[in-house]
């Protein structure tokens, strides 16, 4: 007798749990197949300190096929799902086609950035939903303060210098709190002019930081920003941004080369191309987390309007906690679904209940309310820390030791140069994937469900919407806010789970154009398509590489204009003989990135 095939779309909060859930409660009896982009779940409340230099990138990942043994792995994206033949389309990273069948379905493909129809925002900010973006926006940080220590004028030294987080939720919080912190720490190692320091700015159209927490949260974590001088401008936002600074609804004008967009998140575009009854971009499910009108299909995390049966006619707001808890519902109603006889009567609906916050300001600030109780400072950090221990699938030891090491030992300030601005658009439909030249998978696809409407418009142009602006639920959250305490259950069930296992317009450059060539003259740093600050203006064309064999300045990536551009165009005519390196080789040089 055939087993029953299961596919699990996204390996986020809910697909993670699911997946786990389901393994242990099928034992070998089906066949779980889980579809992602990456081989690993991401720990994403944990990436403002990936971007602040305090954990490496690996430690906020837990690989797929250590921890979930009963599941089949399998690299790609889902294209295309097609419900009447039951099958998903997808493509692997190397853009071939597949097609996994199924006997159940579970769509958990989560989120992507949340767009507004603010001009110049989709050109020169960045957003922070996935490795890539933390790992930009570390090498952008030290990058600038490197280049404002080097020498230059004044003011061209404040612009630099000057840093903007649009959102004051947990995402845009926690950003601002850890950024000030390790821009700091590089300005005691780079000394800037006198009467400069970093100037880091928190918008939001909200009336308070983490307006949809308890206001003392809110107070703890808006005193904190404050002491360290960050300036918390509530009730503005972002106007108009452009490559030399953004202009604000106040009417100033701040120079500055970064803008970091943590508004909010819109789920992922596959949810729409289903053609299923929608609530704001989220497919409508039951409380028991089936779709209507597809038994076979679940749905559940960003991609589920599951309705919230603590607060009838509403639904769960897009948060991991929501996620996470929804993974483990589907996981046990999709076994229960695969027993004979055992219909409807053996799924269980959705409830939740919420014990308290948690938000790390970094050092030992925090704010926190476990069971009510509501702490600051060290007591909150202790919680905050220990709650992310506890709730994270793996790499405990790790992520501790990563901790105590900061504790101890001053933050290596370098820049690795592996991503580049291109790489992470904000308008991308794949935030967990630094976008490859040339490759459509990739490109944007900001005319899906959650790209900016005229309600969102109508809603005060908002880059962080409050409770009742938000268009997709009654929070403005972005996946960091998963820093609330889990219930009980949900603990414990995870330790025994862990011991079981921006630049201008841009022209993107061609698919020849990787960012690694054998023919570059800097072959220790990716290209870098556009200026050094980000801009994408000016892209190389498709027979340059970004590295080469025969580079003098093998240390720094090559740009499409600049010293290492010129010196190359001056050898142009140098072609290498064709029969000393096969095309071939060079393509293996790039496939071992």
């Amino acid at each position: 007798m055939r087993r029953p095939r299961i596919v699990i779309v996204g390996a986020g909060f809910a697909g993670y749990r699911t997946a786990r859930t389901l393994a242990r409660a099928t034992r070998g009896r089906a066949d779980i197949t889980l579809l992602n982009p990456t081989d690993y779940f991401l720990y994403l409340p944990l990436l403002p300190q990936v971007a602040a230099g305090i954990l490496e990138p690996r430690r906020i990942t837990v690989s797929l096929s250590g921890t979930l043994r009963e599941v089949r792995p399998v690299l790609g994206e889902a294209e295309h799902v097609d419900l009447d033949a039951r099958t998903v389309h997808c493509t692997n990273p190397e853009g071939d086609k597949g097609t996994l069948g199924y006997d159940r379905l579970v769509l958990a493909a989560g989120s992507v950035n949340k767009l507004l129809p603010i001009p110049g925002v989709a050109e020169h900010a960045h957003g922070f939903r996935g490795l890539p973006e933390a790992l930009y926006l570390r090498d952008h940080l030290t990058r600038q303060v490197e280049l404002a220590a080097s020498g230059m004028n004044a003011d061209e030294c404040t612009a630099r210098c000057t840093f903007v987080v649009v959102g004051a939720g947990y995402t845009g919080t926690e950003v601002a709190a850890q950024g000030q912190l390790f821009t700091d720490a590089l300005v005691r190692a780079h000394p800037l002019r006198r009467g400069i320091r970093p100037r880091w700015l928190l918008l939001d159209l909200a009336s308070r930081v983490l307006p949809e927490l308890d206001e003392r949260l809110s107070r703890t974590a808006d005193r904190v920003l404050r002491e360290r001088g960050v300036e918390v401008r509530m009730g503005t936002s972002v106007k108009e941004a452009t490559r030399d600074g953004v202009l604000l609804t106040d009417g100033e004008f701040v120079d500055t080369r970064t803008l970091a967009w943590c508004v909010g998140v819109r789920p992922d575009p596959l949810a729409e191309s289903l053609g299923l009854p929608m609530e704001r971009g989220r497919l409508l499910v039951e409380p028991t987390l089936q779709v209507p009108g597809r038994p076979e299909v679940f749905a559940c995390g960003d991609a589920a309007a599951v309705p919230d049966l603590e607060r009838p006619g509403e639904y769960t707001p897009m948060t991991a906690q929501h996620a996470w808890r929804q993974g483990k519902v589907a996981g046990r109603n999709v076994a229960a679904s695969l027993v004979e006889g055992g219909g409807a009567a053996g799924l269980r609906p959705y409830r939740h209940k919420d014990l308290g916050f948690v938000v790390d300001l970094g050092g030992v600030q925090a704010a926190a309310n476990p069971l009510g109780v509501h702490l600051s400072g060290p007591a909150a950090g202790a919680v905050a820390r220990g709650y992310h221990l506890a709730a994270m699938p793996g790499n405990r030891v790790r992520v501790a030791a990563d901790w105590l090491l900061d504790a101890v030992l001053p933050r290596q300030d370098v820049q690795l140069g592996l991503v580049r601005s291109w790489s992470v658009p904000l308008d991308t439909a794949s935030p967990e994937l630094a976008r490859v030249p040339g490759d459509p998978r990739h490109e944007a696809r900001a005319s899906g469900p959650g790209a900016a409407t005229e309600e969102d418009v109508d809603a005060g142009n908002d880059a962080e919407a409050t409770d009742d602006q938000n268009p997709y639920d009654q929070n403005p959250y972005d996946r960091n806010e998963g820093n609330d305490v889990k219930d009980v259950n949900d603990v414990k069930n995870v330790n025994d789970g862990d011991k079981a296992t921006g630049g201008a317009g841009e022209h993107h450059p061609s698919p020849e154009d990787g960012s690694q060539s054998i023919t570059s003259p800097t072959p220790e740093v990716g290209r870098h398509s556009g200026g050094e600050s980000g801009s994408r203006a000016g892209q190389s064309s498709p027979e340059e590489g970004s590295q080469s064999i025969d580079s003098p300045t093998p240390e720094v990536g090559r740009h499409s204009s600049g010293p290492a551009a010129a010196q190359n165009d001056e050898s142009a005519g140098n072609e290498p003989d064709p029969g000393s390196v096969e095309r071939g080789d060079a393509r293996d040089a790039k496939g071992d990135r």
